[in-house]
């Protein structure tokens, strides 16, 4: 076995680089295709059942604005049951012909089981699921407070809403939508939780796709700094990154609807952001060094923020 892994290792990586170099032209010709085809065919939701949590404000908050606006049928689930009748009266004015609020918070199983059976047997079918609630602590690890209810929300929430419907999603060829975060490739200091908590996200949503196949299409949205209650005032003060620029949350959730429609895999909005995953990736060091450099030798005043 020792043989084999050190033949492996002298063989592999310049075999498969070699691989990959021939049939890259191929393969980004048919993945052109394929964008075309999606772009002609993108499901029409007019009628459809969408369930959004987060949805009192921000980037959930205008998905299901846009979802309005194509005609989809709307549940609305936040902790915020005043913050969310504003949403669905907005909805309703922008096109969607009926919404139902439902007051829930996503790191408890139970109330997730309720508000998916709830919606279901209001309106006898589930179509989209969108998984964006999520809280964000902004400190160092040795401030860290709180710990658990981030990974509570922002990845068992998700994991908990999907766990229960899945079923409904199955017998209507739904789709599961996933708020994650460029922080899951940036991995920036004082962000150290929030950016475990998507990993984790994405990590779970990639493996049910591959057990799902084509039953279920699944959506990975990884947003940069986008406008949303998460990100008001001081946060990029904060997070020493003043320079950053900030996402339209109306762009971001036309992207994502977009996206969903046509069943992309992933999406990052805004696009330049991908330039700090390949920074990683093929200049680690540097990488490193900016991030320490930028982000941790001035003192971080907390900011915790939910959506």
């Amino acid at each position: 076995m020792d043989l084999l892994q050190k033949l492996l290792n002298i063989v592999l990586l310049p075999l498969t680089l070699t691989v990959i170099l021939f049939l890259l032209p191929p393969f980004l010709f048919l993945k052109y295709l394929f964008s075309l085809k999606r772009n002609i065919c993108s499901e029409n939701v007019a009628n459809k059942v969408v369930l959004i949590t987060g949805a009192s404000s921000g980037i959930g908050e205008h998905i299901a604005y846009e979802y309005a606006r194509r005609g989809a049928i709307l549940a609305l689930v936040a902790r915020r049951e005043d913050r969310l009748r504003m949403v669905a009266n907005k909805a309703q004015e922008l096109g969607s012909p009926e919404v139902i609020v439902i007051r829930a918070d996503v790191s408890k199983d139970e109330e997730c089981k309720q508000f998916v059976n709830e919606t279901v047997n209001h309106f006898g079918r589930l179509d989209h699921l969108v998984n964006n609630a999520g809280v964000l602590r902004v400190n160092l690890f040795e401030d860290s407070t709180d710990i658990a209810s981030i990974m509570d929300t922002n990845f068992w929430g998700s994991v908990y809403s999907t766990h229960y419907a899945v079923p409904h999603l199955r017998k209507s060829k739904g789709k599961i939508v996933v708020i994650s975060s460029v922080a899951t490739w940036l991995s920036p200091p004082r962000l150290s939780f929030y950016s475990a908590s998507k990993a984790a996200q994405i990590c779970f949503f990639e493996s049910l796709r591959a057990e799902f196949g084509p039953d279920i299409g699944i959506t990975i949205v990884t947003p940069g700094v986008t406008e949303s209650e998460m990100t008001q005032g001081q946060f990029l003060q904060k997070i020493e990154m003043p320079w950053m620029p900030v996402e339209s949350t109306e762009r971001c959730a036309k992207a994502i609807v977009d996206s969903t429609c046509k069943g992309d895999m992933y999406l990052t909005k805004p696009s330049w952001t991908r330039v700090g995953f390949w920074m990683r990736v093929l200049c680690p060091e540097v990488f490193e060094w900016c991030m320490h450099s930028m982000l941790v030798n001035r003192p971080c005043t907390h900011q915790n923020k939910d959506r």
